[in-house]
C-alpha cells in the first residue's frame, strides 16, 4: 500500500502503486500516476496530467507539471503534460514544466540526476542517465540524449540539441547543438571531446578513435562544410560517424564552432547550418 502523511493534500483522479511515499506538505493534483517506490521527501508538488515511474527520489520544493513559461500558453491549458521513467532523483526546488501542446509530452527517460534549481522548460525531451549540475537551465523544446553531463550555471537555448555523451562544461551556454561525445568547453565552443563519458558509456577503443576522428575532421582540419560532410559520409559505415551524421542531419539550429587552427572553417560550418538540413548540402 501507498504511504501518505495526513499533511498531504491530494485532488482529482490520482493512482498511486505499491510502496509510494507521500512526505508532509506534498500537493498533488491529478490526472497523475506515481509508479511503485517512489518516495516524495515533503513539500513536493506534482501537477497533472503526468505519468512518474518506479523508484524516483524527490526531494522538497521539486515542482513537476505545471504550465509552460510562455506567455502565448493559457496557464489553465493542461497539454500533454510531463512523462519521466524510473530510478530519477529530482534535487531541492528542481522543475520540469508541461507540454504547450496535445502532440507529445515533456518527457524524462531513467536514472537522471537532477540536482538543486536543475530546470527542464516545456516540452523537452531528456534521455537516460544524464546528470544536471546545480541551476543547468534547459529552455523549451530542448533535446538531450542518453550520458549527457552539465556543471553548474549551464544554460541550453530553446530547440538546441546535445547529443549522447556530450558534456557541457560549467558555466557555459549554448544556441547551437553539440554533436555526440564532445565537449562545450566555452561559450557555443566545442573545444574537446568528453573521454569520461565515452568511457562511461562502455564504447570501445575502436569506437573511441572514431569519435577522436569525427572531432578532428569537424573541428581541426579546417574543412569547408561540404568538404567535412563528405567525409564523415564515405565513412558511415562507422557506427559513431553515422549517429553524428545523423546528428547533423537533423540539426535546425547548427553546430557550434570550434577552437584553434580551423576556428574560422568551423564557424563558417556552423553558420551553413543553421536553419536548413545538411542533407541539401551538396
Amino acid at each position: 500500500m501507498p504511504t501518505v502523511h495526513p499533511s498531504a493534500v491530494l485532488s482529482g483522479d490520482i493512482d498511486l502503486d505499491e510502496g509510494v511515499e507521500v512526505g508532509p506538505h506534498c500537493v498533488l493534483t491529478g490526472p497523475l500516476r506515481v509508479g511503485s517506490g517512489t518516495r516524495l521527501i515533503g513539500n513536493v508538488y506534482l501537477n497533472g496530467p503526468l505519468v512518474l515511474g518506479q523508484r524516483n527520489l524527490i526531494y522538497p520544493f521539486v515542482t513537476i507539471g505545471f504550465a509552460p513559461q510562455h506567455r502565448g500558453c493559457d496557464p489553465s491549458y493542461p497539454g500533454a503534460g510531463v512523462v519521466i521513467g524510473d530510478d530519477n532523483t529530482f534535487r531541492e526546488s528542481a522543475t520540469v514544466h508541461r507540454a504547450t501542446s496535445d502532440q507529445r509530452p515533456t518527457r524524462i527517460g531513467d536514472g537522471n540526476y537532477w540536482m538543486v534549481n536543475a530546470h527542464a522548460g516545456h516540452d523537452c525531451v531528456v534521455g537516460s542517465q544524464c546528470t544536471f549540475a546545480n541551476d543547468t537551465l534547459l529552455a523549451g523544446c530542448v533535446e538531450i540524449g542518453d550520458g549527457v553531463t552539465t556543471g553548474g550555471d549551464v544554460a541550453i537555448h530553446q530547440r538546441c540539441r546535445v547529443g549522447r555523451g556530450a558534456m557541457i562544461c560549467g558555466t557555459m551556454g549554448t544556441n547551437k547543438d553539440v554533436p555526440p561525445f564532445l565537449m562545450l568547453t566555452g561559450p557555443n565552443i566545442v573545444g574537446s571531446i568528453n573521454r569520461i563519458g565515452m568511457r562511461r558509456a562502455g564504447l570501445t577503443q575502436d569506437e573511441i578513435r572514431d569519435v577522436k576522428w569525427v572531432f578532428k575532421t569537424l573541428y581541426r582540419r579546417g574543412l569547408t562544410p561540404q568538404a567535412a560532410i563528405g567525409e564523415l559520409r564515405a565513412q558511415a559505415d562507422r557506427a559513431i560517424v553515422a549517429e553524428t551524421l545523423q546528428f547533423i542531419e537533423r540539426s535546425e539550429r547548427g553546430l557550434c564552432p570550434g577552437v584553434g587552427e580551423a576556428r574560422r572553417g568551423t564557424a563558417d560550418f556552423a553558420a551553413d547550418l543553421v536553419g536548413r538540413k545538411v542533407s541539401t548540402l551538396p
